[in-house]
């Protein structure tokens, strides 16, 4: 049998959408059709009803086309109504409107247009022609009658036709268009199509509908005008998503930040996150690396705790998610909750923020085509600049007659060092490893449609990227998503839906190949290894091989390293999210929704690590083949009845009630090394082809995964008085398995408050100048319980923990010993936030500002206490701390029209200040990692402790160099023994005149002080240009490129500026050979400023619509641009973006970071 080309169930979805999208436009071209009919019922009471649906029952009452789009609608409701169907429509159409502020106007062709406050249009001086269907099975008896013809004046016109859509290639039904100057117009119909007749000395159509920016267009020579109109920036009645709901901007009370997809789109980035970078004031988001695939570390209004601190990323209503998973094109909308009365709703793990997202969902019409994508080339922006073979020969040399020891004699210790002598600089080792121009392509494609009973949204899309490091065998990315959401109306009355169905189903793939170059700490870090190599070797010997370690220095080769020890490898992953949901509306205003999201992943990786020989103790005689599988799945059932009323029209009440369970962890993971396998090659790479079974090169490891489960209610109370004054309350009850029964539940509530001020009477004489004022304040608890399940129980462990008895020894049983310390006194950890803000709008909504105020009080942090190694098992987990963090966050936008020039300005701030409040031991401390660095004392060089920012890094600090021997013989303050010029002034902050380790102190604070972002976005006839930057201020960066203690290690040309003599340095010391104070202390020397602002992306554009509007497309956009164009900072190393550090709270270690590349690279953006 014949292979299928595609799978089943994508035939299917596509051939449902087709159908829906069919009987949408029938419908739709039906109404249009009509004309006003006697009803066929008397009188309908309507109650707490969508003004959509409304509109809805009076076009079908009425047999009459009314014209809205459901930007301008939604938002709005029908609190309490009678409608009395003897009389006018007009009547009718008023009733509904009244709480809404909208307007209607009757329309030459007897249609009716639902206008926004303050927009106009008026009827045509001169007859309209209807506007003919393009649809080939619409009947002639359902198309537009002739309208009679009114008295003209006789002038010379010139009939112009098209089709008003919205960015993303949706029609607009309803747009008003004008001919400017004069009072013709018309309306486009339910398919956004139009006509108007331009008269002779005339150039210029008005564009205008409620929620979108006005638009004047050119007319020129053309006869068929397409328009596309941008949504306005600015739109109060817009809706954000919300914890198990939307709600109006207007009524939000929390501070929230909502990023769209368009937005993302724009930025031509693989991952949402580089997107959001510079449009999220109070998100933090820093790279670990930037590898293909790494991950980002992600923190809302500061770090709140040495745990787990990454906010909850919900997808579709399934908590628990990864961005990085979707593909910037599938994403309709971001929305980031930030205070804790937003985002209380989700108690149990909100303590550090959610993050809402929102896949691309379906629109009513015909089957809408779109396409973005873009291909390009990356590179590495900056190399570190290191010493060339000359440059390191004389530092070497200098450190050993700074100790009093001879030079080495070069000539014996290193192959052909004649060619240094002749001038041979060495190999740059960064440069080798580099792989030029490295591909990146990202395509997507999205078709959504549907009529007024069924909409749909799929979506494909690919992703490939290769590393800037790692030749010979550079790191290669690749995703493939697909996407699927609908939404059908089961059963609908006369006046609203009553039962809809609808599923989000979204599905990946990831291919990781050759993706194991080392970005760790410095003994897994090739990156490192390319920085430090000494240049007195060849990379390759002249048989093509690898050049093995000089016997003098040891130092290994380190692209062979990687090559050998970590290049050959992939893994696979598959995530598919399914979340079907029911949503029944039995009375007018009360709905019922049930969803049921289920997540499944499974991933698969192998390995194999040739025999190989890279001189000194670098080699392997016998290869290896690892391979790996997991496979696990989790859910969660989610039950709310929300019921929404209006008490006179006047008092909007909003209520929610839930239920959720939710399991996770229901999985298991195998895995298994050998050694002597049959092919020495990576594709066959299996353990089925090592046949030999050595115990001592053989191991078998499986395991369940941690289970664990939640199940939580919640409520929520919104309440407003004509939108003029905002109340919000919320309760959530959640019991975590992770906690003793009488320690798991924790309750979270919030409350917030707003008052539109600029509704009051007292600010009337403003209005031309001020649009909108709303203050908001809000108060919350949010909770944490990221810890491994079950350490309320005394664990045991099996591992490691065999017993051999009888006369050889050779009676194996298997023996047990306590894993962890328990304490079934652990419980939730919790966050405290109060917010206090304002949103504003002023000249016109032109100009805006966002201000929010908070203070952040993370209590009973979830850590694991430091115990003696004599008690045995793993140190326990306790609620051992606290930390509070307090800022304030700024939003200040522009947004102006000048004839065909538009353009944006967008400019976002973020201060933050975090200290540490309580550690619940006597020291009050929590040290980092003693490993972090290469240096003698072998302390920790960051650590949490109160009183101070946590992370922050703690050493000596230093008062310059002491540059001659009367500066020493002068100096009061301590010193060590023997000091001589060109050693470090260590501070003696005790003042006890001796210099040791309880001098050390803050050196410096990874939190930046501040976080900002940049967009400007502008457009003219087609053309349009973006711009968009990131940076921070006020931290530093701790960098330690060089192991002192390892002599042959290359040198950053920074050191270049050390004291060699009197007056030549004040920061860096004289070089000694080995280990010093100077250079083997954590010191401040090691720490830099990390401020820098960054081109984020520079795009150019046209669209090719404007140039050619005959062909099929409503949008042909082409263009160029560029990432990481540049980075202003004073930061020596590649890059001053570091998320790394050996543990979570902490970041801005560099010890041989993987940069961010430029990307350069030219786009497609089609919309059929």
């Amino acid at each position: 049998m014949k292979k299928q080309l595609y799978p089943g169930w994508l035939a299917t979805a596509l051939l449902i959408g087709w159908i829906s999208s069919r009987e949408g436009f029938s419908q739709s071209a039906m109404a249009y059709a009509g004309q006003t009919a006697k009803p066929s019922q008397t009188v309908q009471r309507l109650k707490n009803i969508p003004l959509r649906d409304a509109l809805n029952t009076l076009k079908d009452q009425y047999k009459v086309d009314i014209v809205f789009g459901d930007r301008a609608v939604l938002p709005f409701s029908v609190a309490s109504e009678e409608l009395d169907f003897r009389q006018s429509i007009e009547k009718n159409l008023s009733k509904v409107l009244r709480s809404s502020g909208l307007t209607f106007r009757k329309m030459q062709n007897g249609s009716y247009m639902i206008l926004g406050k303050g927009e106009k249009v008026s009827v045509t001086d001169t007859p309209l022609k209807p506007v003919e269907s393009t649809s080939r099975e619409q009947p002639a008896a359902q198309q537009s009658p002739k309208l009679t013809e009114a008295p003209t004046i006789k002038v010379a016109v010139k009939p112009i036709t098209g089709t008003v859509t919205d960015e993303a290639g949706g029609v607009l039904p309803g747009v008003s268009i004008l001919v400017k100057g004069t009072q013709r117009g018309t309306v486009s119909d339910p398919n956004g199509n139009y006509e108007i007749e331009l008269p002779t000395g005339s150039e210029t159509l008005v564009f205008s509908f409620v929620g979108y920016v006005t638009q004047e267009v050119a007319v020129g020579n053309r006869t068929a005008l397409n328009v596309s109109l941008a949504a306005s920036a600015v739109s109060l009645n817009d809706v954000v998503v919300v914890g198990y709901g939307v709600q109006k901007k207007k009524l939000v009370t929390g501070a929230t930040v909502q990023i769209t997809g368009n937005d993302l789109v724009k930025q031509s980035t693989v991952s949402p996150f580089t997107a959001m970078q510079s449009q999220s004031p109070g998100l933090s988001i820093t790279k670990n690396s930037g590898k293909p695939g790494s991950d980002f570390k992600i923190n809302i209004r500061g770090l709140g705790t040495i745990g787990n601190a990454s906010p909850l990323v919900i997808i579709d209503n399934v908590v628990g998610g990864d961005l990085n998973m979707l593909n910037p094109g599938d994403i309709e909308s971001i929305d980031v909750l930030k205070d804790a009365a937003s985002a209380a709703i989700y108690g149990s793990r909100a303590a550090n923020g959610v993050i809402l997202v929102k896949t691309k969902q379906g629109k009513k019409g015909k089957p809408r085509l779109s396409y973005d994508g873009f291909v390009g080339v990356q590179n590495v922006a900056k190399y570190v600049d290191v010493l060339n073979a000359q440059q390191y020969i004389e530092l070497e040399n200098e450190s050993y007659q700074n100790i009093g020891s001879p030079v080495p004699n070069w000539t014996n210790l290193v192959p052909d060092y004649s060619r240094v002598q002749q001038g041979w600089t060495g190999p740059n080792w960064q440069r080798e490893f580099t792989n030029r121009n490295a591909p990146i392509q990202n395509h997507t494609l999205n078709l959504t449609g549907g009529s007024d009973y069924s909409t749909y949204s799929l979506g494909m899309s690919y992703t490939s990227q290769e590393g800037v490091y790692g030749q010979p065998k550079a790191p290669l990315y690749d995703r493939y998503s697909f996407r699927l959401n609908s939404e059908h109306v089961i059963y609908r009355n006369s006046s609203f839906d009553v039962v809809k169905l609808g599923e989000n189903i979204l599905y990946n793939f990831v291919d990781q190949k050759r993706n194991g170059i080392g970005t760790g700490d410095i003994n897994w870090n090739d990156i490192r290894g390319v920085i430090s190599m000494h240049p007195l070797m060849s990379v390759y010997d002249n048989t093509g091989n690898y050049t093995k370690a000089i016997p003098w220095a040891e130092a290994i080769n380190p692209l062979g390293s990687y090559d050998y020890q970590r290049s050959n490898n992939e893994s696979q992953s598959h995530n598919i999210r399914v979340n079907p949901y029911l949503e029944i509306q039995p009375l007018l205003g009360l709905t019922f929704r049930s969803n049921f999201g289920f997540k499944y992943s499974s991933g698969a990786s192998r390995s194999y690590t040739p025999a190989y020989d890279l001189g000194g103790r670098s080699r392997q005689d016998l290869d290896k083949v690892d391979q790996g599988l997991s496979t696990g799945f989790g859910y969660v059932l989610e039950n709310t009845i929300n019921y929404r009323t209006s008490i006179n029209n006047a008092h909007n009440i909003n209520a929610l009630i839930g239920q959720s369970i939710e399991k996770n962890g229901l999985g298991t993971s195998v895995s298994g090394s050998n050694r002597g396998s049959v092919f020495n090659s990576f594709e066959y790479a299996y353990l089925n082809n090592v046949k030999t079974l050595n115990p001592s090169n053989l191991a078998i490891n499986g395991s369940p995964w941690g289970r664990s489960a939640i199940q939580s209610f919640f409520g929520r109370l919104n309440y407003d008085y004509k939108e003029k004054y905002m109340a919000s309350i919320i309760m959530r009850a959640d019991g975590s398995s992770n906690f003793a029964p009488d320690k798991r539940w924790g309750y979270f509530p919030s409350v917030a408050a707003g008052w539109t001020i600029t509704d009051e009477d007292f600010m009337k004489s403003t209005r031309n100048v001020v649009d909108y004022v709303k203050l908001r304040a809000s108060w919350g608890l949010n909770g944490n319980q990221a810890i491994s399940p079950f350490q309320y129980l005394s664990t045991y462990s099996f591992s490691g923990a065999n017993y051999y008895f009888g006369p050889e020894k050779n009676s194996v049983d298997v023996g047990a010993y306590p894993s962890i310390l328990p304490n079934p006194n652990v419980t939730w950890e919790k966050s405290e936030q109060l917010n206090i803000g304002f949103d504003s709008r002023f000249f016109r909504s032109r100009f805006g500002i966002v201000m929010d105020w908070y203070t952040k009080t993370t209590r009973d942090w979830l850590v694991q206490a430091p115990v003696p190694a004599v008690w045995g098992g793993a140190a326990p987990f306790i609620n051992g701390g606290n930390i509070e963090n307090k800022g304030i966050e700024l939003v200040l936008s522009w947004n102006d029209k000048v004839g065909d020039f538009r353009y944006s300005i967008n400019a976002n701030a973020a201060l933050n200040r975090n200290k540490v409040t309580r550690i619940a031991n006597t020291e009050g401390i929590i040290e980092g990692s003693s490993t972090i660095f290469s240096t003698a004392d072998r302390s920790s060089f960051y650590r949490a402790q109160v009183g101070y920012p946590i992370g922050y890094f703690y050493g000596y600090q230093t008062a310059g160099v002491f540059q001659n021997q009367g500066e020493i013989d002068a100096y009061t303050g301590g010193k060590l023994p023997n000091t001589k010029p060109g050693d470090l002034i260590f501070v003696d902050t005790d003042n006890n005149k001796i210099i040791d380790s309880r001098d050390k102190t803050n050196i410096g604070d990874p939190n930046p002080d501040v976080i900002f972002g940049l967009n400007l976005a502008m457009d003219y006839k087609g053309f349009d240009f973006s711009l968009s930057g990131n940076g921070v201020a006020g931290n530093q960066i701790a960098s330690n490129l060089r192991s002192a203690e390892k002599l042959y290690a290359n040198w950053p040309s920074v050191y270049l500026g050390r004291w060699h003599g009197e007056g030549t340095s004040n920061r860096y010391p004289r070089l000694a050979a080995g280990s010093s104070p100077n250079w083997g202390w954590n010191s401040d020397i090691y720490v830099d400023n990390g401020d820098f602002f960054r081109i984020q992306s520079v795009a150019l554009g046209y669209d090719f619509k404007k140039l050619m509007p005959g062909i099929p497309l409503t949008q042909a956009r082409l263009y160029v641009a560029v990432n990481n164009l540049i980075t202003f900072t004073n930061y020596y190393g590649a890059d001053p973006e570091i998320g790394y550090a050996n543990e979570g709270w902490s970041k801005g270690i560099d010890v041989g970071f993987y940069p961010s590349p430029r990307t350069v690279m030219v786009g497609l953006n089609l919309k059929f």
